[in-house]
């Protein structure tokens, strides 16, 4: 089951206006009202997302709450993950960290960074239903990370662009206000781009001793917390993020997650999978799911599922699910 810390529920009821009730909501997705604060609390993200979109839907300003909610993080209200994020030498750093540590503030949440034409992307990628509490949590979680960054970096951060996998819920130029940048909708992507500079700024409180310390820590937290398909979701994620450019190889997906392409196929064959295995699953998950939530034509899901032919993604859907593409996409419509 994918959950989330609960630090993020109580940060959406602090931001909400004045006079709404939420006390019932809260009950709702089962974080005790008068409890304090506890990162290490989760909270089912379906669940959150449900929250999430209710409360945005009783704020007077619902358009910018996940915006709002962002701009006052601090990294400290993280726990070891936030100190790790400070105390790391630099931006670059700290981004590395969440890639790797990421999932002590939930199993729901994946970072990675990787490079494009124009710079480096931190994106996102969140499990769960894509519905209106999720596009709201990666609203949020965009605002946090940029507020972060600004934070802890000894030098004025400034993105170069925000991308969003979903459209924009209301005026664009609110968004592009409040972060500063051109800001990109229906992008393929959660994301900020980040210049190779700000990348190298060093943090303010950077120190390698005091990193590798926290690094322990979070190792240790993370070794508690694994699930036995934790690897497997992972390489599945990483795999989906590069289909549109051709299948990737084993080693090219290792590297993706930090480790050698033995280590990932000796770790992979410990829970009695397969790298092709994996390959074929992200890719049925990943067609199915633009058959579903997409217009796409069948010929731009077969490129972004990484086939040179439609012929050939035909061949491979109905293989994986009895039918034809077009009939899957028929059947997945809702009647009337």
């Amino acid at each position: 089951m994918s959950e989330i810390t609960s630090l993020y529920v109580h940060k959406v009821l602090s931001h909400v206006g004045g006079g709404v009730e939420t006390r019932d909501l809260l009950e709702q997705v089962g974080v005790p009202p008068d409890d304090p604060i506890d990162p290490k609390l989760m909270v089912a993200a379906d669940r959150f997302y449900d929250f999430f979109a209710l409360v945005a839907e009783r704020d007077p300003d619902g358009l910018t709450l996940p915006l709002r909610i962002g701009a006052t993080m601090k990294s400290d209200e993280y726990g070891a993950f936030g100190l790790a994020w400070k105390s790391a030498p630099d931006l670059r750093g700290s981004f590395t960290r969440s890639a790797r540590y990421g999932h002590v503030l939930g199993n729901a949440e994946t970072y990675s960074l990787e490079q494009g034409s124009e710079g480096w992307f931190f994106s996102l990628d969140k499990a769960g239903s894509a519905g209106t509490g999720m596009l709201l949590s990666n609203e949020a979680s965009m605002s946090s990370v940029m507020t972060i960054c600004q934070e802890v970096a000894s030098q004025p951060f400034q993105q170069l662009g925000v991308y969003f996998k979903h459209g924009a819920r209301g005026d664009p130029a609110a968004y592009e206000r409040h972060f500063g940048c051109p800001v990109h909708f229906n992008s393929g992507r959660d994301a900020l781009l980040v210049s190779e500079a700000s990348l190298n700024v060093p943090n303010k409180l950077g120190d390698e001793t005091i990193a590798r310390f926290f690094d322990q820590h979070l190792e240790a937290e993370l070794a508690r917390n694994a699930e036995p398909e934790s690897l497997d979701k992972r390489v599945r994620l990483a795999i989906a993020k590069m289909l549109s450019e051709g299948v990737p190889t084993l080693s090219t997906v290792a590297g993706s997650l930090g480790m050698s392409a033995r280590t990932l196929q000796r770790r992979l064959s410990d829970q009695g999978k397969s790298f092709q295995q994996l390959v074929d699953q992200a890719r049925r998950e990943l067609s199915q799911q633009l058959l579903r939530e997409t217009n796409y034509s069948l010929a731009e899901i077969a490129f972004l599922t990484g086939f040179a032919e439609q012929s050939g993604f035909t061949r491979a859907f109905k293989r994986w699910a009895g039918e034809t593409p077009r009939s899957y996409r028929l059947g997945a419509q809702p009647a009337g």
